[in-house]
């Protein structure tokens, strides 16, 4: 699966899954929602199990692992059957890995020379994070100013809430972004299946609006 077909919809719901047993039902909700991409994080005891079931009951589900921060983690995550792999920084070793598994892989990047070294690497969908806490939208816009006629992507991640989801959209350089306030924790612990659901509507119909 090529990248531009993982992010089709624009939106990764980023996800920190502590019991596997609600992997599934997560997604699930997602999907009712209308987003069927997932980024499991690889911050929990339970992250590589949760990508097998989603990938095992869920098969047109695009699920990814996030938080992947050695070339160990990135074997993981690619054994466990994720389609595409998250990392918060620039590692050449998981950038490695990742290309000697053909895992397509997004870097976190927020400086214009961690940007030279991605696409030195060979990554041209970037993760722009922590996206608010550097500058949000204006600094992503400066940032992709320089590099425009590279074919560089982002996809900011990092305290985006529904209100801003809309201005990171109507950046160019924006392939998709990533976010957990449709599945927070809580939310997740207390297993409110419908109220996940909700949110990832209401997120679907701003992506909606801002294709139109």
């Amino acid at each position: 699966m090529n990248i531009d077909s993982l992010l089709q919809q624009r939106l990764v719901c980023v996800a920190v899954i502590d019991k596997a047993d609600d992997a599934v039902p997560l997604t699930e909700a997602l999907i009712a929602g209308g987003l069927n991409c997932i980024e499991v994080t690889f911050r929990t005891a339970g992250a590589a199990e949760s990508i097998k079931r989603i990938r095992q009951a869920l098969p047109h589900a695009i699920v990814g692992a996030g938080t992947l921060l050695t070339a160990d983690t990135v074997k993981a995550a690619v054994d466990a059957g994720a389609q595409f792999g998250v990392s918060p920084g620039l590692s050449e070793a998981v950038s490695k890995a990742a290309h000697d598994a053909k895992l397509p892989l997004f870097p976190g990047v927020i400086t214009p020379s961690e940007v030279m070294a991605a696409l030195d690497l060979g990554w041209k969908h970037l993760k722009f994070f922590p996206a608010e806490t550097f500058g949000g939208v204006n600094a992503l816009k400066a940032l992709a100013g320089p590099f425009g006629h590279t074919g560089v992507k982002f996809v900011p991640t990092g305290g985006i809430t529904a209100a801003t989801l809309p201005n990171y959209l109507a950046v160019p350089q924006v392939a998709a972004v990533g976010g957990s306030w449709m599945a927070e924790k809580k939310l997740i612990a207390e297993k409110n299946w419908k109220q996940i659901t909700a949110l990832t509507a209401e997120a679907m119909k701003v992506i909606a609006a801002a294709k139109a």
